[in-house]
């Protein structure tokens, strides 16, 4: 009986909404200090951050199963809105890019914690 109830939607869907979050958090976290490394003129620890986060959109994007509808298709959207705000923070060192780009992943962070705390 046990194994039943760990293999249960609820637990793998709770899981996956974690580890999601988990994901948003990183990207959160990455920009932040991709920011702070802009500020000081480190140009070699900003490309390492931005990079970090959009390995983390690119896994995010990859992992949409198209055949959600409207959502998933919205969701790839402004996943590659971020990824070319990212490109242009790191091309052009654009911190109001990063600021896009950030407010972006703060929102759907947001969207996900909240919808983590109700689970």
């Amino acid at each position: 009986m046990q194994e039943q109830e760990l293999s249960s939607p609820d637990v793998n869907e709770l899981n996956r909404i974690k580890t999601i979050l988990m994901l948003y958090e990183g990207a959160s976290n990455f920009t932040k200090i991709a920011r702070k490394k802009m500020e000081v003129g480190d140009s070699i620890g900003r490309s390492h951050y931005i990079g970090k986060t959009s390995a983390i959109i690119r896994e995010l994007s990859n992992s949409l199963t198209m055949d959600g509808g409207d959502i998933s298709r919205n969701l790839r959207n402004l996943y590659d809105f971020v990824h070319g705000c990212l490109h242009k923070a790191e091309t052009q060192n654009d911190t109001k890019a990063l600021d896009e780009a950030e407010k972006v992943i703060e929102i759907l962070r947001s969207a996900w914690k909240e919808l983590s705390s109700k689970n």
